[in-house]
């Protein structure tokens, strides 16, 4: 009697070996991306020009815009890493301030530096806009904290001693919340606003509206001062910047009151006469055709904004409401009508 031979039973192939294999991988893969992760944000150098430099973090700045900064610029390739590192690991705001960064700290060292208010310097200096030059060097020289090496020479020695091609100081300051470290000279305060005002200006200068009276970005500076004296209203600078524009245009003068109390000087003791509108000076624009020789104040970016752009429409006057605000005008017969609307809230005020 014949067998048939055993069929001889296959090895089956050692299923736990593969999904093992591909854990390892997947997991060694999931590693690195972790590792390229943090190294592509937390771990990156943070960008210092220099040895050091400071960071200044205003009140009311927030990780999220600051992380968001450090992306646009490309500094960071993962936001979304310190957002979470931020809010599960830091679990706390930022600290207004200024921060000394030194090369070679990483992203993550920073966020901690910040995070930490006794970390920050808080010394700081307030340019108001529309403020003068003399203010501003009254406040440096004022301030225990700032090293004092220029301040008190005579406003042509302060600006050699900047490098500053210019022979009077006025409007070339930027009017900012300016963060110094204690001890900072007077000297570095005024280059850095000094630096900020020429970047506003020549970008406004480079994207200015067509064919404005002024014969260089320096006019545009004045005129922008100009404006930053005659309205604190923010929807009214192009306004007024539209009917200083069309007066230079047109031949008129620009009759402004600030460039009057301007050339004024110490003179000005709150109000102006009749006789000081009559009275020759280099800023009294009563007197004198086009703009006067300087600004007469710090102007905003915004202002300066307005000067290069201003409205379209045909307004040649205007004067203040009594209740906030100004009326514009395109003719003296308009004009006249709103000085007397002006003069009758006075009076029903008085």
């Amino acid at each position: 009697m014949s067998t048939a031979p055993k069929k001889s039973k296959k090895k089956k192939p050692n299923q736990r070996a593969l999904p093992l294999k591909a854990i390892l991988v997947a997991g060694l893969g999931l590693l690195v991306l972790v590792v390229v992760l943090l190294w592509s944000s937390l771990f990156k150098s943070y960008p210092v020009e220099g040895k050091k430099q400071m960071l200044a973090i205003g009140t009311g700045d927030t990780y999220s815009g600051f992380i968001d900064r450090l992306a646009k610029e490309k500094q960071v390739s993962f936001p979304i890493i310190l957002k979470l590192y931020q809010k599960f690991i830091i679990n706390d705001t930022l600290k207004a301030g200024v921060y000394e960064i030194h090369q070679g700290m990483s992203v993550r060292e920073v966020m901690d530096l910040i995070s930490n208010s006794e970390n920050a310097q808080m010394n700081r200096i307030l340019v108001i806009e529309g403020t003068s030059f003399k203010q501003l060097i009254d406040a440096l020289n004022a301030d225990p904290l700032v090293t004092h090496e220029i301040g008190k020479l005579p406003y042509e020695q302060i600006l050699k001693e900047l490098n500053i091609p210019y022979s009077h100081p006025e409007g070339l300051f930027a009017p900012n919340t300016y963060f110094f470290a204690k001890g900072e000279t007077d000297r570095k305060i005024l280059k850095d606003l000094y630096l900020r005002q020429v970047k506003a200006l020549d970008r406004a200068w480079e994207n200015r509206a067509t064919g404005l009276p002024y014969k260089d970005k320096y006019e545009a500076l004045i005129m922008a001062s100009i404006i930053e004296k005659e309205t604190s209203v923010d929807s009214e600078l192009q306004q007024v910047s539209g009917v200083f524009v069309r007066r230079l245009q047109q031949g008129m003068r620009l009759q402004t009151d600030p460039t009057v109390i301007y050339g004024m000087g110490d003179n000005y003791k709150g109000n102006i006469t009749r006789q000081d509108l009559r009275t020759p000076t280099a800023y009294n624009t009563y007197t004198i055709n086009g703009l006067p020789p300087t600004p007469i104040a710090l102007p905003s970016q915004k202002a300066i904004e307005a000067a290069m752009h201003p409205d379209s429409s045909d307004n040649v006057y205007f004067v203040a409401t009594g209740n906030g605000g100004h009326k514009f005008t395109s003719n003296l017969q308009d004009h006249n009508r709103a000085v007397q609307e002006y003069l009758s809230v006075i009076r029903a005020k008085n």
